[in-house]
């Protein structure tokens, strides 16, 4: 079979092809025939930042079709459709090849009618987002419709894949979503996703906005850049808000004014989906399914989130685009639709 490959961390050039054995089941486990691989920031993050295994391929997220079924598996067959996630961690088989095989928990059935992009686009973005929108005080630690009923989510960058994830979760879990953004053309992605109320931070004093959408205040911010916003976040948050932070965009250190955050119980809470607890993984996997089955979660530009396709030799040029930070979601075609 087919797999991109690397034997040394650095730029993206140490990517190449190769011929590997196709991977046979092991207890618990299944082979999935991969269609679509998709690339986050931590899979160019992990390859420029340390090698675990003699030999890695990257990618954590994707989609395709059960092929093989390990001894003891009872909740998927061959053929099925399927939505993978968390390929690559810890793990030297990710999904930028043409068959992987993951434990029977990391691929999830695929609902009828929901695209292999869109199975692609779900893993880490769609569970990193759920997480976000499930750590405020007082819950909900799930999400369904009515979860979220008078809550006020502000989702920073919504047009990045994650922000685009937690628009649509929250929408359909009830709450008001305001998201800000830094260009026109990001806003429109954003309006596409679902959001009530977008805010360009940089046409507009984006406080007295968020805050004339919201005048009761923030209850959950999902936060990409918790150092520049930290003054922002600390403006417009309600009493026992929470900052969810998922990324270090814009630096490592965050300034706050002690007494303004502490008088109103407010709280940060850092997010990394690949640490949280089994049982949050679980339960976000199982509400980012039915989310996919409510018709919830789309991906394409008319949902806010632009699809960018590279085929599988050119895996190093899309995880180049996802480093250069390219608006949407980058997918690589490792085989064609069914």
């Amino acid at each position: 079979m087919r797999a991109i490959v690397y034997e040394k961390t650095g730029d993206s050039d140490v990517l190449r092809e190769a011929e590997r054995p196709v991977p046979e089941p092991g207890p618990g486990e299944v082979r999935v025939r991969v269609v679509r691989s998709g690339v986050n920031p931590t899979d160019w993050k992990s390859r420029r930042g340390r090698l675990e295994f003699p030999e890695a391929v990257p990618n954590q997220d994707g989609s395709g079709v059960v092929d093989a079924i390990g001894p003891g598996v009872e909740g998927l067959r061959t053929g099925q459709r399927v939505w993978l996630w968390e390929a690559a961690w810890q793990r030297p088989g990710g999904t930028a090849q043409e068959y992987v095989v993951l434990p029977e928990r990391q691929a999830v059935p695929l609902p009828d009618g929901a695209s292999f992009d869109l199975g692609a686009s779900l893993g880490i973005p769609a569970l990193t987002a759920h997480r976000c929108l499930t750590v405020a005080d007082g819950g909900p630690d799930r999400l369904a419709p009515g979860a979220l009923d008078g809550r006020t989510v502000l989702v920073a960058g919504g047009a990045g894949a994650v922000g685009n994830a937690a628009i649509q979760l929250a929408r359909w879990a009830g709450a008001v979503v305001v998201t800000t953004v830094s260009s026109e053309e990001k806003a429109a992605l954003a309006r596409a996703a679902g959001a009530s109320h977008v805010v360009n931070y940089r046409e507009e004093d984006a406080a007295g906005a968020i805050r004339a959408a919201a005048p009761d205040g923030i209850d959950i911010v999902v936060e990409v850049a918790p150092g520049p916003n930290a003054g922002l976040d600390a403006a417009v948050l309600a009493p026992d808000g929470v900052v969810a932070v998922y990324a270090n965009n814009g630096g490592d250190e965050i300034t706050v004014r002690v007494r303004e955050l502490f008088t109103r119980n407010i709280r940060y809470q850092f997010v990394l989906v690949y640490t949280v607890t089994e049982a949050a993984k679980l339960a976000a996997v199982e509400d980012v399914s039915a989310a996919v089955a409510a018709g919830a979660i789309r991906v394409g530009t008319e949902a806010g989130l632009p699809l960018h396709r590279f085929p599988l030799e050119r895996t190093a040029e899309a995880h180049d685009a996802v480093e250069a930070g390219t608006v949407g979601k980058v997918l690589v075609d490792v085989a064609g639709d069914e």
